[in-house]
């Protein structure tokens, strides 16, 4: 939803009007007009076609355990995507491997790790014809690694299902190195520039039915027995009951819960997962798992865990997932007033933005605005592109994401970004926004009070 608040002009006799409460709103909202001081002065392409795979290196950052007392590790990471289907119809589900052939992290610690007891998990971008974010897992299965010594090449497969014609890329995301011997550590390596470079290119071919286009991702791709993973799911029937359900291949395991999609078939739910069967989880309205009806399975991995010693006692709690929402401190901006015959900039400051992601999934967000032309007297108006803003965004600390700020620039009426997140293995945080505002008036414009209505929307 997006809303406007239009503004009320000011006199140039210096009369304010009280601005309104911060007012939130979830997702999308706007936020209210600049307002200028009035008075005796201004106030046919190639055709498509698929690629082999080839191996790609990018750059990447890895945090080795804590208990290995060494720094992050920044370096290369050489992957290669595979799938089994280079050539799918829409509808198709299409098995991927990501392979990464040279890790840019190694054995963390001193001690040797012998044989199958490194578990990896990681998530393939989709890009092109359809977006998405395909998890991925492997075997516990590795050779012998030394202490100190480099981890050896691992693969992970996951699948995803083709909901559009076209030409489809394929590119290797963040992974990480789980293992299980003595104590059980994560390596987590992210890619340092998002997206990494295409690998696979596939073609997709319509083959004119109808295409469910039910989509889920998962906060994480393994965990302990007795772990609950996070499950967010677009595209489902809005309103709709949906059960989360864990898979070993064709079987159900007895993981099970339950989420309500929202009025756009949106839902966020959690999953506890006790099985050490499982290695997929679905998401599916009506009765039993259906894949016309649902989404997934999405590879997940069980690390471990689960046993539970005589005489003690399992203790179980959740972290319940938020939204994504913005707080504005006001709905009305002041500017400079500017002499008529002389025009230039008639400058204010952008009410502060508060802007809070507690939905703890992977996705980042994006504050974009768009402005109307100033009106004035007589019908006399300044373009929207006159308008300009400097934006400045800080992230408060602890946040998971690391806020940006938009390009400094013209807004106009099509728009342009004042602050962003990047999309994550895990996001969220409190950010705050600020923006320097500057309305170029031309000299000899009509006096008197002038108006227009930004609108910022938050996705």
């Amino acid at each position: 939803m997006r809303q406007s608040v239009r503004s009320i002009s000011m006199r140039r006799s210096g009369a304010r009007r009280r601005r309104a409460p911060g007012r939130r709103w979830a997702a999308a909202l706007g936020v209210g007009a600049l307002v200028l001081a009035g008075g005796g002065g201004l106030a046919g392409p190639a055709q498509a076609m698929a690629t082999a795979s080839v191996p790609v290196d990018f750059p990447t950052h890895c945090i080795p355990p804590a208990i290995a007392g060494i720094p992050p590790i920044d370096g290369p990471t050489k992957a290669e995507i595979t799938v089994d289907n280079a050539a799918p119809k829409v509808g198709d589900t299409v098995t991927v491997t990501y392979t990464v052939v040279e890790p840019a992290a190694g054995n963390p610690v001193d001690l040797a790790l012998p044989a199958d007891i490194m578990t990896p998990t990681g998530k393939v971008t989709v890009g092109g014809a359809q977006s998405a974010s395909v998890t991925v897992a492997g075997p516990k299965k590795n050779d012998p690694v030394p202490g100190k010594g480099a981890f050896p090449s691992f693969s992970m497969t996951g699948t995803f299902t083709v909901t559009a014609p076209g030409q489809i890329t394929l590119s290797p995301g963040d992974y990480n190195i789980h293992t299980s011997y003595i104590m059980e550590l994560d390596t987590p390596c992210t890619v340092t520039d998002p997206p990494a470079p295409v690998s696979e290119t596939i073609i997709a071919t319509d083959e004119g039915g109808q295409v469910n286009e039910r989509a889920i991702q998962l906060g994480a791709a393994s965990g302990r027995a007795g772990d609950a993973v996070t499950v967010t799911g677009s595209k489902f029937t809005p309103g709709a009951d949906i059960t989360l359900a864990g898979r070993a291949g064709d079987a159900a395991t007895a993981d099970t819960a339950t989420a309500k999609a929202d009025g756009s078939g949106n839902f966020s739910g959690r999953l506890t997962v006790d099985d050490p069967a499982t290695t997929g989880i679905v998401a599916y309205e009506g009765g039993s798992w259906d894949p016309a009806r649902g989404a997934g399975p999405q590879s997940y991995t069980v690390t471990g865990g689960g046993g539970i010693p005589d005489g003690s006692q399992r203790l179980n709690t959740s972290i319940e997932a938020g939204t994504l929402s913005m707080v504005q401190a006001g709905d009305a901006v002041e500017m400079s007033a500017v002499d008529f015959g002389r025009g230039g900039a008639s400058r204010g400051s952008l009410q502060t933005v508060t802007v809070e992601d507690f939905r703890g999934g992977p996705a980042g967000w994006s504050l974009t605005g768009k402005v109307t032309d100033f009106k004035g007297p007589g019908g006399t108006t300044i373009g929207a592109s006159a308008l300009a803003w400097t934006p400045v965004c800080a992230t408060k600390p602890g946040s998971p994401s690391t806020c940006a700020a938009g390009s400094a620039g013209p807004v106009g009426s099509a728009g342009a970004t004042l602050a962003s997140t990047p999309n994550g293995t895990v996001t969220g945080g409190e950010f705050t926004v600020d923006a320097r505002l500057a309305l170029n008036v031309p000299a000899y414009t009509a006096p008197g009070a002038y108006s227009g209505v930004l609108t910022l929307t938050l996705t």
